[in-house]
C-alpha cells in the first residue's frame, strides 16, 4: 500500500508528544553572559597570543640586532716603530677583523709607514686609487709604483704620473708604547 504525503500518519495509542526544549545557540549570549565554550576559546586565544609575544619579541630582536649594530672603528696594532726606517717608507702588515651583521671577515692589509723623526708617522695604503692594484716602493726612483697601468706616487702618496684620480689613501694613526696603530674596522 502506498502512502500519500497528504495523509497524516497515525500515532500509536498512548503516545505522548514531547515539546522540544529551546536551548541557546553555542555562540549566543545568554542572560548569564557568554557560554563556557566561547569563554574558553577567548581564553585560549589570549594565552596563545601572550606566549607568542613572550617568545617572539626576543627572537626577532636576536635575529635582527646584529644587522642593526654598527661596529665602531677601533685602533689596530700594526707593528713596532723600531721597524720603521727614518725617511724611507716601510711596509707593515696587519690582520684586520671586520664584522658585518653575522659575517666576520679577516683580511691581511699592507700599508707603508713613513717617518722623518721617528715620532710622527704618515701611514699610506698600498692600494692604487685607480683600479685597486697593489703599489710597491721603488727606492731607486724614490716613489711608489703601480705595475697595472704605470701609476707613480711620490713619497707622501701624491700622484706624479698615470691615471689615478687621487693620492694614496691615508690611515689615521697613533703611536703608543712603541707600537704603531691605525684606525680601522
Amino acid at each position: 500500500m502506498t502512502k500519500h504525503a497528504s495523509t497524516p500518519m497515525k500515532r500509536p495509542t498512548g503516545f505522548v508528544e514531547r515539546i522540544p526544549v529551546v536551548r541557546p545557540e553555542e555562540n549566543e549570549i545568554t542572560e548569564e553572559g557568554s557560554t563556557r565554550r566561547t569563554f574558553l576559546s577567548y581564553a585560549i586565544g589570549a594565552i596563545t597570543g601572550l606566549i607568542a609575544l613572550v617568545v617572539g619579541i626576543p627572537a626577532v630582536g636576536y635575529i635582527v640586532s646584529p644587522a642593526l649594530k654598527k661596529e665602531g672603528e677601533k685602533w689596530i696594532p700594526v707593528g713596532s716603530i723600531r721597524k720603521a726606517k727614518i725617511g724611507v717608507p716601510t711596509l707593515f702588515k696587519a690582520k684586520i677583523v671586520r664584522k658585518v651583521g653575522w659575517e666576520k671577515n679577516v683580511s691581511e692589509e699592507a700599508m707603508y709607514a713613513l717617518t722623518e723623526d721617528g715620532k710622527s708617522f704618515t701611514v699610506l695604503s698600498n692600494v692604487c686609487t685607480h683600479l685597486g692594484c697593489r703599489v710597491h716602493w721603488d727606492s731607486d726612483k724614490n716613489s711608489y709604483f703601480c705595475p697595472c697601468h704605470g701609476a707613480v706616487f711620490d713619497k707622501q702618496g701624491n700622484v706624479v704620473a698615470g691615471p689615478p684620480p687621487r693620492p694614496l689613501d691615508r690611515f689615521q694613526n697613533k703611536v703608543e708604547n712603541g707600537k704603531l696603530y691605525i684606525l680601522g674596522g
